[in-house]
């Protein structure tokens, strides 16, 4: 894999600009707030910060960030930009966040809200209750998911998918991915996604960080935002799958403006326009292990 320069090349710069979502909080990683907290900091510092997205934390948490994190924000680099998981009461939860905007707004500010929602009655019921100024996204069950997605549209919310997680049978396959994925831009539904995510492309990898951990195939996060690119340019669900289910690097280029796949090219305001339209960013428990990949793909 090659960017075609020594620096990063501005089709790979659009493909990743802030598109991951740290949640070292949460399993694998499982961090104390004390070294999530750390961690956000020093990555926010970091060469490769222009990658990073948001602080990922549980509504009920974040009074301990505040907290913690009083050290750890500098002055003059803005504001932290969070994104609040709520819970099984989200009215009471709106309530929270719109205080704790109010009180912390110099330091943390929740930009955005995701919930877990497996029907349309349950999207119906929990959406009205969140502000609407903030981006609200929906994690949805993968199968038959257009519905919900419809729903979704409806209340100018955004979906959420779970590409992973510490079990086999959590990752979904590619086919009902790539479905997701074409769903969410004939809807015109933008998405995040969650879990599994760690590693540029698909290939086998421990469940967790125990050497003695067992493993599952993975999805890319490359492959996942080039699949939704070309997605966003028309192609085909066909063409997803085999993109899900890219492992050699040598597939991919990024030569300043163009982002090319095997035969297949975009250019970097297609590439811009996915970004901004389709495939928002994921989550991730670790900033490093993804910037590590790819440094040693030679991506970066």
């Amino acid at each position: 894999m090659n960017t075609g320069a020594a620096t990063v090349s501005p089709a790979l710069r659009a493909l990743l600009h802030g598109v991951v979502d740290y949640a070292g909080l949460f399993p694998p990683a499982g961090l104390s707030m004390r070294n999530a907290v750390a961690e956000y900091a020093s990555q926010r510092s970091s060469p490769e910060a222009w990658m990073l997205g948001r602080f990922v934390v549980p509504v009920g948490r974040l009074d301990e960030l505040a907290s913690e994190a009083a050290s750890d924000v500098r002055a003059g680099q803005g504001a932290w930009p969070l994104s609040a998981l709520v819970s099984a009461d989200p009215a009471a939860d709106a309530e929270v966040i719109h205080r704790f905007n109010a009180t912390h707004q110099e330091r943390l500010v929740v930009e955005s809200v995701e919930l877990r929602a497996p029907t349309v009655d349950a999207i119906d019921w929990a959406l009205p209750t969140l502000d609407r100024t903030l981006d609200r996204y929906v994690e949805i069950p993968l199968g038959d998911s257009r519905a919900l997605l419809q729903a979704i549209r409806q209340h100018g919310a955004r979906a959420k998918a779970r590409t992973g997680g510490i079990t086999p049978d959590a990752f979904p396959t590619a086919i009902d991915l790539a479905h997701f994925i074409a769903s969410c831009v004939q809807l015109e539904v933008p998405f995040k996604a969650t879990a599994g995510l760690h590693h540029p492309l698909r290939g086998e990898q421990r469940l967790t960080y125990d050497n003695e951990a067992p493993t599952a195939t993975m999805f890319g996060f490359l492959d996942v935002f080039v699949a939704a690119a070309f997605a966003r340019s028309g192609a085909g669900e066909d063409m997803l799958v085999r993109l899900l289910e890219e492992r050699d690097a040598a597939a991919f280029t990024f030569d300043g403006d163009v982002l090319r796949w095997r035969d297949r090219e975009l250019s970097v305001t297609q590439v811009k326009a996915a970004r901004r339209d389709v495939a928002l960013s994921f989550g991730s428990c670790s900033f490093s292990e993804p910037v590590d990949d790819l440094h040693r793909l030679g991506v970066l």
